[in-house]
């Protein structure tokens, strides 16, 4: 029954359908306008669109990173943090994660050849106080509040703060003396 219908369908809709042959040397035509349409947007132009985007996937990488340790670090079950000791240290904890995501971001908008090295010893830096972050918990875990580790949690974020800040400054330092050099080329 339904093969009859399907037939009877077809045999309606055949004036509709489009069973012409094309004029010879259309597939030459329709190269040659695929060509031609290649040429104007050009192959420069992608790559010009596709560096301008290579910045922004990195920056949007290091958020999604910074972000899903964060998650991890908060959903942790067994350990403590500044937000589970009381409402003030719970808005410290959030002013400082959020002052760290955004040195974070313009560190990583600064990545570039001359600041690879600087940039990734910065990194592997954070790395080594978010572990000692981590110990600092368990140590609030285990201690109940005591206000030495609390201080010292606080004193962590301060430092990955001033470590950010701090190589943020060197890669100024960097351009400033490279556009001098590059100033004194010039008008020598």
């Amino acid at each position: 029954m339904e093969k009859d219908n399907l037939k009877s369908l077809f045999k309606d809709l055949r004036e509709g359908f489009d069973i012409e042959n094309p004029k010879l040397g259309h597939q030459q035509r329709f190269v040659a306008k695929l060509q031609e349409q290649r040429d104007v947007t050009g192959d420069e132009a992608f790559n010009r669109n596709y560096n301008w985007w290579k910045p922004l996937m990195g920056v949007a990488a290091s958020m999604a990173l910074i972000l899903s340790v964060l998650l991890v670090v908060q959903s942790s079950p067994g350990a403590k943090d500044l937000a589970s000791v009381s409402p003030e240290m719970s808005e410290t904890q959030d002013y400082f994660t959020i002052a760290i995501s955004e040195e974070l971001n313009r560190l990583e908008s600064e990545r570039s050849p001359e600041t690879e090295a600087m940039v990734d010893d910065a990194l592997s830096r954070m790395k080594i106080l978010e572990e000692e972050y981590e110990k600092l918990k368990e140590d609030l875990t285990e201690s109940g509040d005591d206000n030495r580790v609390i201080h010292a949690m606080i004193a962590n974020f301060q430092n990955r703060i001033d470590l950010l800040k701090s190589v943020l400054e060197n890669i100024e330092n960097v351009k400033l003396i490279k556009q001098d050099s590059n100033e004194n080329s010039i008008t020598i």
